[in-house]
């Protein structure tokens, strides 16, 4: 337990700020580019690049090239060390601040890429186990391909033993008088087409790089990311649902 009169942890010094924490929690949603998070936050955009640099610098958030338009770049925000430095200001504060593990008990969720063939099933694969099942997931492309691509099948089956090996991409459009508490799209091209849905659902973007087809490490590194995106999902689900039955 820290002594009186100690500084608080860096993490709370940098995220108290005001405009910070609400860029911090913008992205917490998704990934945005530097106009929209301007929008969301109501702020000149030299302000909001000039906090968002003091959280890059801080490691907190990155930015990715678009896949879609090469002269835009995504925010996003780095959870594993948020909760990092949420935990270590706990401990900070008193040794029985931990967090405890929350699961949904039920809802629906899509999962979109560009050819439902890696990412998106990946998410749909690992959201499905880490909730147990209690959670109604899929996913679908823009554009599907043939089949599953069989690294994503390998190392589902090497790292969690999910078999995805008879799943078969599907068409976003054949989904489109579907309900979903959940769309979330994880590559920029699927974004910026992706159709309505009923409800509407509350929608999230995740800019996840396309695997490089022959390059096990870049399959290895998409399913790690989106496994951490999936985990601190959980949670949002969770409280969504508790927020609509209140």
């Amino acid at each position: 337990m820290a002594s009186a009169g100690h500084a608080a942890p860096a993490f709370l010094s940098l995220a108290a700020h005001p405009l910070r924490w609400r860029l911090l929690t913008a992205l917490a949603g998704g990934d945005y580019r530097v106009r929209e998070l301007t929008t969301l936050v109501e702020q000149p955009q030299n302000l909001v690049s000039y906090h968002l640099r003091l959280l890059r610098e801080a490691g907190l958030v990155s930015t990715v090239r678009s896949s879609f338009d090469g002269r835009d770049s995504y925010y996003r925000v780095h959870l594993d060390r948020c909760a990092d430095g949420l935990a270590a200001a706990g401990a900070a504060l008193h040794p029985a601040l931990q967090p405890e593990a929350v699961l949904p008990a039920g809802g629906a969720v899509l999962f979109a890429c560009s050819g439902n063939s890696a990412r998106s099933p990946i998410a749909e694969a690992l959201l499905r186990h880490h909730s147990h099942g209690r959670v109604a997931v899929t996913s679908a492309g823009s554009r599907p391909k043939p089949h599953v691509h069989p690294a994503a099948v390998r190392l589902l089956r090497e790292r969690f033993g999910i078999d995805i090996a008879g799943q078969r991409p599907r068409d976003l459009r054949s989904l489109t008088e579907h309900r979903f508490d959940y769309v979330i799209t994880l590559c920029d091209k699927v974004r910026e087409v992706c159709p309505e849905f009923p409800g509407p659902p509350r929608r999230a973007h995740w800019s996840v790089a396309e695997p490089i087809a022959a390059d096990e490490q870049s399959f290895d590194r998409t399913l790690s990311e989106i496994e951490a995106r999936i985990r601190y999902l959980l949670p949002v689900l969770a409280a969504n649902q508790e927020e609509v039955s209140s």
